[in-house]
């Protein structure tokens, strides 16, 4: 078993490590004060991760991207993880869902997308409909070749700065052993679609600067054209999508808890008590050594699951674990790193408590806690019958 990195995947690290630090830390401070991000600072970001030749870099090079494979792409979102979303999220990775797109739409989405000429957001969630995606209440109903929608979806990640949404939209019900259940279809909707609306959501203590939005349809007019892979699919192509964002949310916990963690180790060996660095006391000791474990094992559980994916063989229950463990893990290190530094720790003058307000959400997104371990028991269980 070979756990080495390339010498290319060494040098795509290097590289992001080095443009996340030099583009995304200097500016942390003043989005996490403000919790906005200047327009004008999202396109600088933009424009230098093209002029690095990474926007994109999770799409084939036959549609513009870099062509990264799954495990050098986990590594790019492990080192985009140290910084502040808000921010990062400049730093172009549209929607791999888009790869769905026909000829017509690749022309006006996917390329553009890939170009960095558009950003697109991801619309599913719903206030009534989160872990119960087939409850969805958004509903479009056919009209000759047009569909009219009406309903709503909350909790949208960046739609603030998106020229077009990726939405799922029930279309229908179908009976199954366990009742009825939505038809989903994707659809994809442009900004200034009549009817179509983009508000501000809520206000989050963690990510600041990384809006979630509210959209809202009022009979709004879509013709079939802009229906995403086929009618009453959405959910294939949703399941699809899900493996993706959820290895990337265990790769930017990975990320981000190795920065805590560079924080907590550096000041137990400079910071002296009784003579000597607080480091020397197993009090402190111990805990590091327990962080840096959960961290290495949940960085390997992560890039294992990328592997697996590269191999083309079953991911599915490695993903949850990574999401799971990874995120769960994060919480543990950030708030050991604050209990490592004492007061100061949940000074602004450090970024530990922003960590630690920010890790309590990756629980929670792109599937909670609660539904991978459903996902990973599922998969144990149900070659046995049960």
């Amino acid at each position: 078993m070979n756990f080495a990195l390339t010498e290319e995947q060494q040098m795509i690290v290097d590289t992001v490590r080095n443009f996340v630090e030099a583009e995304i830390y200097p500016h942390e401070n003043e989005v996490e004060r403000t919790g906005v991000v200047p327009r004008d600072l999202g396109q600088e970001i933009a424009r230098k991760c093209k002029e690095l030749g990474f926007f994109g870099c999770n799409f084939p090079e036959e549609v513009g991207g870099a062509g990264l494979d799954h495990l050098t792409f986990t590594l790019v979102e492990r080192e985009l993880g140290r910084g502040s979303m808000g921010l990062t999220v400049f730093f172009g990775r549209p929607s791999g869902i888009l790869m769905a797109c026909n000829e017509d739409q690749r022309e006006r989405y996917l390329l553009p997308a890939v170009r960095g000429d558009k950003f697109d957001a991801l619309a599913m969630t719903e206030p009534d409909a989160g872990s119960d995606v087939r409850g969805m209440k958004c509903f479009a109903r056919p009209d000759g070749d047009d569909w009219i929608v009406n309903g709503t979806k909350h909790f949208i990640s960046h739609a603030d700065i998106a020229d077009f949404v990726i939405v799922f939209i029930a279309t229908g019900e179908e009976q199954t052993p366990r009742g009825p259940k939505k038809k989903i279809t994707c659809f994809l909707v442009d900004r200034g679609t009549p009817g179509f609306e983009i508000r501000e959501g809520y206000n989050s203590v963690s990510h600041r600067g990384y809006k979630n939005c509210i959209l809202t349809f009022d009979d709004c007019r879509l013709p079939s054209a802009q229906i995403l892979g086929e009618v009453h699919r959405g959910f294939d192509l949703a399941n699809d999508w899900l493996y993706a964002t959820r290895l990337t949310v265990a790769a930017t916990s990975v990320g981000r808890a190795r920065r805590a963690f560079d924080y907590a180790l550096s000041y137990a060996a400079e910071r002296k008590q009784f003579g000597k660095p607080i480091g020397a006391n197993q009090g402190v000791s111990f805990k590091l050594a327990d962080m840096i474990t959960e961290l290495d094992a949940a960085d390997l559980l992560t890039l294992s699951a990328a592997w697996r994916l590269d191999q083309g063989l079953p991911a599915n229950r490695e993903i949850a674990s990574a999401k799971v463990y990874a995120t769960e893990m994060l919480a543990r290190v950030t708030d050991e790193a604050i209990q490592i530094y004492g007061g100061m720790g949940l000074m602004d003058d450090l970024p530990l408590a922003r960590f630690w307000r920010d890790a309590r959400v990756e629980r929670i997104w792109d599937g909670t806690s609660e539904i991978q371990r459903h996902i990973i028991s599922r998969d144990l269980l149900r070659p046995l019958g049960a």
